[in-house]
C-alpha cells in the first residue's frame, strides 16, 4: 500500500515496500436467504472486511502514518474499489461501531460519493474535514449530524471544496450564519439541506439560501429541514422566514420549520405587513413584494395555457390575473382584519389564489388549526407531521378534517399528542388507507387502547413507530382480545420496520405488566409481516419473551418463515431470556445485531457465552 504525502504538510515517507498482513476470515454461520438460496458473496465479503479492518490495514496505518502526515490520497486496500462499496463498508463498520479514526482515513477515497458519519459523530473534527475535503471532493452526500466539536471555520472551508454536493446534513452541529452563506454560494447543486438542532442559527439565516441567480433556477433546494433551531430577536421571526421561503425558492418540496404553521395562514390570510419590520431589519425583500413578484412570473405561463385550451373560462381569469397589485393588496388586508379575533374562514376564496399553488409535498411542525391553510396553499401534500394539543375528542376530530384534503394521497403521517391513542382513530379512518409510514409520538395508553384498531386502519404500513406512555391502571391475565384468534386481523404484510416503545423511569428496573392484552396484537403483528428486516421493542408492558416463542413455534402453521428476514432487533428492557434470543438467531439468517440491554433475565456469563454466535453482534449492559 503505497502512500503518496503532500509537501509541506510533514515529514517525507520512507522509500520501501509496505509489509502487509494476512486477514483473518470468520466464519459466516452458512448464511442463507429465507428461500434456500446461499447468501449475498457481496455481503459475505463485506462482513470479512469489516471483521478484518482494524486488526490489519487500520492497525498497520496508525502505527506508522496517521499523526505524522497529511496525505491527499492513498493507494491501498479500498482504493480500486467501486464507490458505492466503499460507502457500504463505512456503514457497516459505522452500524458495528468498529470505525476508528484510521480506518475511516482508509475509506476516504476518491471515487466515494456518499459518506455518513451520523452514527459516529466524535470521529468529526476539525482534523478531519481537510482529509474529506481533499480526497473526497466529488462527495454528492454529506452527512455530518452530531458533530459538535466542529468549528464553523473549518465546516465552512472545507464545504467550499465540495461544490457537487447535492445532499447535506449538518443536523446537531454548530452550523451558523456563515456555513449557510458557504452553501448558498458554493453548493450550488444542492437539492437537500438539513440544519435541524442548529442551535447557532437564527431563522434569518436560512433567507441567504434565496440568494439565487434566478427564483426558477434550477439549482434552488427542494428540501429544507430546520427544526429546533436557535430564536430570532423577536417572537414571529420564525414565522416571517419561513413565509419569505415558502415564496421565493420555488421548487421547494420539503420544508420543516417551526413557524411553517403561522407562515401558512399569513400567507393565505395576506397578513403581509406583520413581516415588514422583520424584512426590513434583515435587509431583504418585504413578503408583499416576493408575493407580487410570485404571482407576475406565473401569469404568462396561465394565461398561455388557458389561451391553448381555449376554454371558456378565459375571460374570468385574464381578468383575475390583471388585476392590480393595490387590489390584491386591499382585498388580503381586508380579509385579515376580519379574522382578527382568531376566527378561521374556511373555504374562502381570495383573487389570485389559483396562482399560490406551491410545489410543497412534505410539512413538518404544523398545527391542527393550520391544515386547513396549509391544503389550501400545498394540495399535493404526501407527507406531513402535525402537533395536536391534548384538548379531547375535538383535537381527534379536528387533524381528520384537516387530513381529509389529502385523503387518498397521503403516504406519511405523523403524529405527536399527548392525548389518548384512541383520539386519532378518526384521522387514521381518513387517511390510513393510502398511508406507508404512520409515526404516532407521546400518546397515552390504557389497558382497552385499540392498537387493532390502528392496524386496521392502515393495512398498507411500511413502517409503524409508536412512543406511547405505559397504561397507569393494571390489566387482568385474562382478557377478551387476549384469548383472540390469530385469524381476526387484517395483517401487515409490507410491514418492514416496526418500533413499539414506552416510556420509563431510569430508576425503574421491570415495566410493570399492566397491558396484557398487548401481547395478541403483537404476536400477530410479528406472525403476519413477512416482509420485517427492523425490530425494536422497548420496555413492553406485557410478556415479551412468551410472544417471541409463540412466533417461532408459528413457522409450521405459515407459508412463510416469521422472523426470516429480521436484520436488526432491539429489545431493551423486556424480558426476553438469551435461549430465545439464540433461537432467533438461528431463524434469521440474515440478522447482523441484536441489542438486550436492560433485559433483567438475561445476566453477563450469558451474554460473554454469544460471542460463538457468528456474525450476530449482540449489545447487552
Amino acid at each position: 500500500m503505497s502512500l503518496f504525502w503532500v509537501s509541506g504538510a510533514g515529514a517525507k515517507v520512507r522509500p520501501g515496500q509496505r509489509k502487509t498482513r494476512k486477514a483473518k476470515f470468520r466464519g459466516s454461520r452458512g448464511r442463507s436467504a429465507e428461500d434456500g438460496s446461499v447468501f449475498s458473496l457481496r455481503r459475505l465479503c463485506l462482513l470479512s472486511l469489516a471483521d478484518n479492518v482494524k486488526e490489519v490495514w487500520a492497525k498497520d496505518y496508525a502505527d506508522k502514518y496517521l499523526d505524522r502526515f497529511f496525505f491527499t490520497y492513498i493507494m491501498g486496500p479500498f482504493s480500486l474499489l467501486p464507490g458505492e462499496l466503499v460507502e457500504e463498508l463505512t456503514q457497516l463498520l459505522a452500524t458495528r461501531k468498529r470505525l476508528s479514526r484510521a480506518a475511516l482515513h482508509l475509506l476516504l477515497v476518491p471515487q466515494l460519493r456518499g459518506l455518513s458519519l451520523e452514527k459516529c459523530p466524535r470521529l468529526v473534527t476539525a482534523a478531519l474535514c481537510p482529509h474529506i475535503a481533499a480526497r473526497c471532493q466529488g462527495l454528492r452526500r454529506l452527512d455530518l449530524s452530531g458533530a459538535q466539536n466542529l468549528p464553523s471555520k473549518v465546516l465552512s472551508e472545507s464545504l467550499c471544496r465540495l461544490p457537487d454536493l447535492r445532499s447535506l446534513s449538518l443536523a446537531g452541529t454548530p452550523c451558523d450564519r456563515s456555513v449557510i452563506g458557504t452553501v448558498a454560494q458554493r453548493c450550488r447543486f444542492l437539492r437537500h439541506l438539513d440544519v435541524s438542532r442548529c442551535h447557532l442559527l437564527s431563522p434569518a439565516a436560512l433567507l441567504l439560501l434565496g440568494v439565487r441567480p434566478s427564483l426558477s433556477s434550477p439549482r434552488c433546494p427542494s428540501g429544507l429541514l430546520a427544526l429546533d433551531i436557535g430564536f430570532g430577536e423577536r417572537e414571529d421571526d420564525p414565522a416571517a422566514a419561513a413565509a419569505l421561503l415558502l415564496l421565493s425558492l420555488p421548487r421547494l418540496e420539503r420544508l420543516a420549520m417551526d413557524g411553517l404553521a403561522q407562515a401558512c395562514r399569513l400567507i393565505r390570510r395576506r397578513e403581509f405587513r406583520r413581516t415588514d419590520e422583520f424584512a426590513d431589519r434583515e435587509g431583504v425583500s418585504r413578503l408583499g413584494e416576493v408575493w407580487k413578484e410570485r404571482i407576475q412570473r406565473h401569469q404568462p405561463d396561465s394565461l398561455e395555457e388557458k389561451k391553448r385550451e381555449g376554454t371558456a373560462a378565459d375571460e374570468e381569469v385574464e381578468y383575475e390575473d390583471r388585476k392590480s397589485w393595490d387590489e390584491y393588496r386591499s382585498d388580503g388586508e381586508e380579509h385579515a382584519s376580519r379574522d382578527e379575533g382568531g376566527e378561521q374562514r374556511r373555504g374562502r376564496v381570495l383573487p389570485g389564489d389559483r396562482c399560490l399553488i406551491l410545489r410543497l409535498k412534505d410539512a413538518k411542525g404544523v398545527s391542527c388549526d393550520s391544515l386547513d391553510s396549509l391544503s389550501c396553499l400545498c394540495p399535493h401534500i404526501c407527507a406531513v407531521s402535525v402537533n395536536v394539543d391534548a384538548g379531547g375528542r375535538n383535537q381527534g376530530f379536528l387533524l381528520a378534517t384537516g387530513l381529509q384534503v389529502w385523503s387518498g394521497q397521503l403516504r406519511s403521517l405523523s403524529v405527536n399528542s399527548s392525548g389518548p391513542l384512541a383520539n386519532l382513530l378518526p384521522a387514521l379512518d381518513v387517511a390510513g388507507s393510502s398511508l406507508l409510514s404512520l409515526t404516532l409520538e407521546g400518546v397515552k395508553t390504557n389497558p382497552r387502547t385499540p392498537i387493532q384498531e390502528v392496524i386496521k386502519a392502515c393495512p398498507r404500513l411500511r413502517d409503524l413507530h409508536i412512543s406511547a406512555e405505559p397504561p397507569c391502571a393494571p390489566q387482568g391475565e385474562e382478557d377478551e382480545e387476549d384469548r383472540q384468534g390469530d385469524g381476526d386481523l387484517p395483517l401487515l404484510p409490507d410491514l418492514s420496520r416496526l418500533t413499539l416503545k414506552f416510556f420509563y423511569e431510569h430508576s425503574q428496573m421491570k415495566p410493570v405488566m399492566s397491558w396484557m392484552s398487548l401481547r395478541g396484537a403483537l404476536k400477530r403483528l410479528l406472525t403476519g409481516s413477512p416482509l420485517l428486516e427492523e425490530i425494536s421493542l422497548v420496555s413492553l408492558p406485557c410478556p415479551v419473551n412468551s410472544v417471541l416463542l409463540d412466533v417461532l413455534s408459528a413457522a409450521g402453521q405459515s407459508h412463510f418463515m416469521p422472523l426470516g428476514r429480521v436484520r436488526h432487533i432491539e429489545l431493551p428492557r423486556t424480558d426476553v431470556k438469551m435461549m430465545t434470543v439464540k433461537s432467533i438467531v438461528q431463524r434469521s439468517r440474515r440478522l447482523e445485531y441484536v441489542d438486550v440491554s436492560c433485559c433483567w433475565q438475561i445476566n453477563k456469563a450469558q451474554w460473554s457465552d454469544c460471542e460463538k454466535l457468528g456474525q450476530v453482534e449482540v449489545v447487552w449492559s
